[in-house]
């Protein structure tokens, strides 16, 4: 079979395994739904169920995750982007279960977070899996990860289109369009059984009213606010991460967050779960949510978008709540969840100023346009946000205010934030692909492989005579000064040799020590590339020392070494286009 061929089955197999895969991640969350919900909804008096359920769905996954899958499975579409950049596509088989096993739990017993990024990472891992049995190259490998990711989101959200944008927007591929055929087939088959088994209906089913050209301004408007809110919700959720897996102790970190998300649930019932129910509410016209709240007084005039603006707030800090206390859940879901509070609070409170317009917006409408709009600024993600939105609710009527209000939000974003909610570690750590070749080239170079031991070691208590013999028949230019232990004291020029070695007066009296420098900077065998090359470039250097733990020396990287391995990776990258 040609590899090209091989390839289409190939992501053929991943769309349908993926699509199976996202549909029985629907069906857990739901099932375990099932159970949790009558024990809500027949609680009479003060709610305990939804202060304490949450937190025994978070126990129950921080307990699989710590003594079943022994593997840090959070993040999931970081996760992919960092497999992709660092680990050659590998990921683990038991990432094709495990996060839809703790997500279900997580999210089923009332986490604030989504399923869009678990299914993500198992959709990767099922590509990446299929991918090595094929025993496919590392850019094959790559592809069929693509597949996978676009797959899940194809398959959960019944949105061919959006998946297929998703993996080339938001993981970064660096393919031609001749390789996107995977990416088709993978999406389309995943639909496909999306489509059998939960009909073929959009995803979210609202009620809109059709397009007036004089509510342009305010969708321009709405982008204006959901970039704001973008760089609010990017920012916070990476600060309170920070801040809490400070907390020494897992289980205590896991009590304090438990207890913090079960007190807004109690506050905010609409931060329950992954919180499409409220969402649904809002596309159709209903506000819902406040009911059983303690602020249910506030159920009248200003003080509805007042309750939402404080859930939209909120809901990025329960969303980093059930993350960071064990639970399994993605930000993509909270994300949809807090753009369309975004769009509600925004359009009530233009509707409730007295006589400010002759017409009363549309509030499914900005609900439907704020999903998009925040999407695109917290995911800088445009193209998929827009598409996403209108596949999932059969909204293409609404293109013009999609393609302004998320436009608007992206530029608004990027003037603060450069990077993603999900690139923004990965670029601060230097292991960020990109859609430049060159970066690309350079992010999947290793410095571990650079490394090369050819140069002669000298003592340094050594006299110039002891090594002039080892130094007239060696051809290098440097010469690297270790002691008995292999650690690194410094290195020696062979012109500074050269200085001495005609002065026989020298040969007993001058020792390594006094010739040997000490250099600029040195580098690690587990040192990003780009860091590297930073450190040749802010020196004169052609060569710079590998040290080990505890300054074992372990060999030179050297310019030319570099330069050959980025010519090889660009090669590749080529002919795989």
């Amino acid at each position: 079979m040609k590899d090209s061929r091989k390839l289409i089955f190939l992501s053929l197999t991943v769309g349908i395994c993926t699509g199976l895969a996202a549909v029985v991640l629907l069906k857990c969350i739901r099932f375990v739904q099932s159970i949790v919900g009558p024990l809500i909804s027949h609680c009479d008096g003060f709610n305990w169920p939804v202060l304490v359920l949450p937190g025994l769905g978070m126990l129950l996954s921080l307990l699989i995750v710590r003594y079943i899958i022994r593997d840090n499975i959070g993040h999931g579409v970081t996760k992919v982007l960092q497999a992709i950049s660092s680990n050659e596509s590998n990921i683990k088989p038991h990432n094709i279960f495990s996060s839809v096993v703790t997500s279900a739990l997580t999210i089923g017993f009332g986490g604030s977070v989504g399923a869009e990024a678990p299914i993500v990472y198992t959709g990767a891992a099922i590509g990446s899996n299929i991918g090595r049995l094929a025993k496919l190259s590392f850019n094959d490998v790559t592809i069929l990860v693509g597949c996978g990711a676009a797959g899940a989101i194809a398959g959960i959200f019944k949105a061919p289109l959006a998946g297929l944008l998703f993996t080339l927007e938001i993981l970064l591929f660096n393919i031609s369009l001749r390789r996107m055929m995977p990416l088709l087939v993978s999406t389309v088959s995943s639909t496909v059984v999306a489509y059998l088994f939960q009909g073929a209906g959009p995803s979210f089913s609202c009620s809109l009213e059709p397009l007036e050209m004089h509510n342009i301004p305010f969708y321009i408007i709405l982008g204006l606010f959901a970039g704001v809110i973008s760089v609010y919700y990017t920012r916070t959720t990476l600060w309170l991460e920070d801040r809490l897996s400070k907390i020494r102790g897992t289980y205590l970190r896991w009590a304090v967050c438990s207890a913090g998300l079960g007190l807004l649930l109690v506050i905010f019932p609409p931060l329950f779960g992954e919180g499409y129910g409220s969402v649904g509410f809002l596309l159709n016209g209903t506000v819902s949510g406040y009911e059983n709240s303690p602020l249910a007084f506030l159920g009248n005039g200003w003080g509805i978008p007042l309750f939402f603006a404080l859930v939209l707030i909120f809901k990025v800090v329960a969303m980093t709540l059930t993350n960071s206390g064990g639970g399994v859940g993605g930000t993509f879901g909270p994300t949809l969840v807090v753009g369309a509070f975004a769009g509600f609070v925004l359009v009530r409170s233009v509707n409730l100023i007295p006589g400010l317009l002759p017409w009363t917006l549309p509030e499914q409408n900005f609900v439907l346009v704020g999903m998009a709009a925040l999407m695109a600024g917290v995911m800088q993600a445009p193209m998929t946000s827009i598409f996403l939105i209108a596949e999932i609710t059969g909204g293409y009527e609404l293109l013009l205010p999609l393609i302004t209000a998320s436009t608007v939000s992206f530029c608004i974003t990027r003037i603060w934030e450069k990077y993603s909610i999900y690139t923004k570690r990965l670029a601060q750590s230097g292991e960020l692909l990109t859609h430049d070749s060159d970066q690309v080239a350079i992010t999947l170079m290793h410095t571990s492989d650079l490394i090369r031991d050819k140069y002669p070691r000298l003592a340094p208590e050594a006299r110039l005579e002891d090594i002039l013999e080892t130094v007239s028949e060696s051809t290098a230019a440097v010469f690297p000064v270790v002691d008995n232990f292999g650690v690194f004291q410094g290195m020696v020029d062979m012109d500074e040799i050269r200085k001495h070695m005609f002065n026989k007066k020298e040969y007993k009296t001058l020792h390594v020590y006094n010739m040997m420098r000490q250099p600029e900077y040195t580098v690690s065998p587990d040192e990003s590339m780009q860091s590297v090359i930073e450190k040749f470039d802010k020196t004169e250097e052609w060569r710079l020392p590998a040290l080990g733990a505890e300054n074992v020396y372990l060999g030179f990287v050297s310019k030319s070494r570099i330069l050959m391995a980025y010519r090889e990776e660009l090669k590749s990258i080529s002919a795989k286009d």
